[in-house]
C-alpha cells in the first residue's frame, strides 16, 4: 500500500492546505526559521519466545508540530489533534519567542530528486499469519540445529512514516519511510553453564529480503555460533593492552565514543572535547570519519531529513584532521556554516537537533590477518553490546558480547566479561593499523540522545588501537 502524505493530512476534512499554509505564513512571520512538521505513522512489534507468541502490538499515530525560531531561542507546541483549531492554538504558543523580535528568515533547504527507499509500506506486504509463521520456523529452526539450545527469542518489528514539511511561502517538502527489524536470541547450556548469542537485522525495506530463508536462517546461525563461543568463554583479562575491533557493529564505539562530540550543538555551546580543534588534528594519520545520509536502503538513511534538508556525505576527520560537524539548521546558523542535513527528531512531538545517520571510518590497506599477526598479547573484539558516554570529557566504557585473547598473533580462547574503557579524542590518536575490510553492521543501530530515539547506522575495517584499557576479572 503507498499513501500520499496529501492524502493523509489534506483528504476528509482533516485540514485545509491553502489555510494552514496561510497560519504558518502568519506564525512565522519575522522569525529566523521555523515549519510545520506533520506525521503519520503506523507501527507494528511481534516477539515469539519460549515456544510461542508473547506479544504482538500495532500502532497508528499521527500529528504536528510547530516550531518558531529566534536567535537561540525555539518555540515549540505539539499535538495529536490534526485541525485547524489545535495549529491555531498552537501558533499562539510559538509566536511568543518572536515578540519584540525582527528576525530575517532563513533561506528554504534545497531540493533533491533522491529517492533512497521504496514507501511502500512493509505492514502491508505479507499478513499477520505469515509474520507469526515466519517466528515459528525461526523458533523451529534454532532449535534443531544443536541439541544445547535451550531458549530461543525471535523478534519482528516495522514501521511506515510520512511526513510533511510546510514551511512560509508555500515550501512543501515530503518523504515517506519503510523500515523493518528482524532479531534472533538463543541461549544454550552445557551441564550447568548457560550463555548467549544474538544477532539483529534491519533497513528501510520490505519484510521480503528477511522473510527470505537464507537471509533468516544465517542470522539464527549467526546468533548460536556467538551463544556457543561464549559457552567455551574464560574470564576476561583486565589491564592496559592492544585491542583489536572487528569490522562492522564494532563500529558502535566510533559512534558513542566520538560521533556526538561530533554533532554541531555541543560544539556551538563548547561542551564537545572536539570544540574549537576544526583543521587540527585530533586522530592518527589514515583515520578518515564520515556521516552519510545517502546511503540506499540502510537504516539510518534519509531522503532528506526532519527539517527537509537532504541528507549527504559528511566528512567529518580526514585524515586524522578534524574537517566538520554534524549540523541542523539552526546551529548552522548560528555557526555561520552550511547545515547538512542531521537535523533529526523522534517524532513530531520532539524539536530536531543535529543527530548522526550512518557514521563510520573508511577502510585503509591492511590485511586483518596482518592485524592480527601485529598483537603479541591483547583483546580481539568482535562484537559490543551497551554503552555509555560523556560528551563533554569524551570517556567511554562498552561492553563486549563477543571477544577473544590475542597470543603472539594468534586467536585465542574467547572471554568473558571484557569490557572497553577510555577516551574518544585519546582512542584516535592510538589507531595503529586500519584493515582493508571495511562493512556497515547489519542494520539494528538505534541512538539515544536528550531522550530521542532515532534509527542509525555504524561502520568500519578491522582496527588496532594500542594501549587500551580492558576491564575484566582475570589478571591481565
Amino acid at each position: 500500500m503507498t499513501t500520499a502524505p496529501d492524502d493523509l493530512f489534506f483528504s476528509d476534512g482533516l485540514l485545509d492546505r491553502s489555510q494552514t499554509e496561510k497560519l504558518v505564513g502568519e506564525t512565522l512571520n519575522g522569525a529566523d526559521d521555523g515549519e510545520l512538521y506533520l506525521e503519520y505513522r503506523q507501527s507494528e512489534a511481534m516477539s515469539f519466545d519460549d515456544g510461542r507468541l508473547k506479544s504482538a502490538s500495532f500502532d497508528t499515530m499521527q500529528g504536528f508540530g510547530l516550531r518558531c525560531v529566534s536567535g537561540e531561542t525555539v518555540g515549540y507546541a505539539h499535538a495529536s489533534d490534526l485541525s485547524k483549531e489545535a495549529i491555531r492554538r498552537a501558533a499562539d504558543s510559538v509566536t511568543a519567542v518572536k515578540r519584540g523580535y525582527a528576525g530575517t528568515f532563513a533561506g528554504a533547504p534545497r531540493r533533491t530528486n533522491a529517492h533512497l527507499y521504496t514507501d511502500a509500506n512493509p505492514l502491508a506486504a505479507q499478513s499477520f499469519e505469515e509474520k507469526v509463521k515466519l517466528l515459528q520456523e525461526i523458533d523451529a529452526y534454532a532449535r534443531a540445529l544443536d541439541p544445547r539450545v535451550q531458549q530461543v527469542s525471535a523478534s519482528l518489528g516495522g514501521e511506515w512514516q510520512a511526513i510533511e514539511i510546510i514551511r512560509p511561502g508555500g515550501e512543501i517538502l515530503r518523504d515517506v519511510r519503510p523500515l523493518v527489524r528482524l532479531n534472533v536470541a538463543v541461549v544454550v547450556a552445557d551441564g550447568a553453564r548457560q550463555e548467549s548469542g544474538s544477532h539483529g537485522m534491519g533497513g528501510r525495506l520490505a519484510y521480503d529480503h528477511f522473510i527470505s530463508p537464507e537471509n533468516w536462517q544465517s542470522g539464527v546461525s549467526e546468533a548460536l555460533r556467538q551463544a556457543l563461543v561464549n559457552l567455551e568463554s574464560v574470564p576476561a583479562p583486565a589491564g592496559e593492552m592492544d585491542v583489536v575491533l572487528g569490522p562492522g557493529w564494532p563500529g558502535i564505539l566510533l559512534h558513542e565514543a566520538i560521533g556526538h562530540g561530533l554533532e554541531g550543538d555541543f560544539n556551538r555551546k563548547k561542551t564537545s572535547a572536539f570544540s574549537g580543534l576544526l583543521g587540527e588534528r585530533v586522530a592518527a594519520p589514515g583515520v578518515t570519519v564520515v556521516d552519510d545520509g545517502t546511503l540506499s536502503d540502510r537504516r539510518g538513511s534519509l531522503t532528506i531529513d526532519d527539517e527537509g534538508t537532504p541528507t549527504s556525505r559528511t566528512v567529518l576527520i580526514e585524515d586524522g584532521i578534524l574537517k566538520g560537524y554534524m549540523q541542523d539548521r539552526l546551529n548552522a546558523r548560528l555557526m555561520g556554516v552550511a547545515a547538512t542535513g542531521n537535523g533529526r527528531r523522534q517524532s513530531y512531538a520532539h524539536q530536531p537537533m543535529p543527530r548522526m545517520t550512518n557514521t563510520y571510518m573508511l577502510a585503509g590497506e591492511r590485511d586483518p590477518e596482518e592485524i592480527l599477526r601485529s598483537v603479541k598479547k591483547g583483546i580481539y573484539a568482535v562484537s559490543f553490546g551497551g554503552g555509555q558516554v560523556d560528551i563533554t570529557s569524551g570517556k567511554f566504557v562498552f561492553s563486549c558480547t563477543e571477544a577473544y585473547m590475542i597470543e603472539n598473533g594468534r586467536i585465542g580462547a574467547p572471554v568473558k566479561g571484557a569490557t572497553l574503557i577510555g577516551n574518544g579524542p585519546d582512542v584516535l590518536t592510538r589507531v595503529a593499523m586500519i584493515g582493508n575490510d571495511m562493512k556497515l553492521d547489519p542494520g539494528v543501530g538505534t541512538c539515544g540522545k536528550a531522550g530521542q530515539s532515532v534509527p542509525v547506522g555504524v561502520g568500519q575495517a578491522t582496527l588496532r588501537i594500542n594501549g587500551l584499557t580492558v576491564g575484566g576479572t582475570a589478571a591481565a
